[in-house]
């Protein structure tokens, strides 16, 4: 039945909407959506020229309402595959944007991880960490955002997104070197602000000195040293 692998997609990209990472392209059903959508084309095409041939020869009103019935259905399942797979491709055109500014490195590796971020103007760097970025509790202002990617997972036109839109932002970014544009846009209600580790990630140096990330520990930090860290998902507040 025309439309159903659309909604297929739609379905799946519904799932997927509110993951902190980037799913797998669904590279076999917008094939199948594809050529659907050339096959209708191709019976649109047909009905059209045999409406045009009909209309030489006397027709009941009918018959002519049949045929405009069926180029009206042919048509719109076409325009309706059509606009599947374009909610789709945002879908996923907006969950790159939101990572691109977190200013961590992608994984490279379905198997391995080596997200290892560093927040410009923020003074934060992970020494030897190897760990897959994921969202945080739901009592972050991060829950749902898009804080994993994985190169593997993205087909090529989107890869190549992915890079226009990193240099596009490091281009920005050189123009405001004193501002850290991808920090935390709600303002700090305090200066400094209680958070718990969620997972190992090595030493991070800080303005006030440097402390281990180990899993469930606690800190007591200055809420702008750790905004890039909670982006992240290494950090929760408390």
């Amino acid at each position: 039945m025309y439309g159903e692998i659309a909604n297929k997609l739609i379905l799946d990209a519904k799932r997927t909407q509110n993951l902190s990472e980037i799913p797998l392209y669904q590279t076999d059903l917008v094939k199948d959506i594809l050529k659907e959508i050339q096959d209708l084309n191709n019976d649109s095409e047909y009905l059209i020229e045999q409406q045009q041939q009909l209309e030489e020869e006397p027709l009941t009103e009918e018959e002519m309402k049949i045929n405009q019935c069926q180029i009206f259905v042919t048509q719109l399942s076409m325009r309706r595959n059509k606009r599947c797979l374009l909610a789709y491709e945002r879908l996923r055109s907006e969950k790159i944007v939101e990572f691109s500014w977190l200013n961590v490195n992608p994984i490279i590796d379905s198997s391995t991880s080596t997200s290892s971020g560093s927040g410009s103007g923020s003074g934060n760097s992970l020494n030897n960490s190897k760990s897959k970025s994921s969202g945080t509790d739901s009592n972050s202002i991060y829950n749902n955002y898009t804080t994993s990617l994985t190169i593997d997972n993205l087909n090529h036109a989107e890869q190549d997104y992915y890079k226009g839109y990193q240099d596009l932002i490091l281009n920005y970014k050189s123009k405001f070197s004193d501002i850290d544009l991808s920090g935390d846009l709600e303002p700090p209600t305090n200066i400094f602000i209680d958070v718990r580790v969620l997972k190992d990630a090595g030493e991070v140096q800080t303005e006030y000195g440097s402390f281990n990330l180990i899993k469930d520990s606690q800190f007591y930090v200055r809420k702008s040293d750790v905004d890039r860290l909670i982006q992240q998902g290494y950090l929760e507040e408390l």
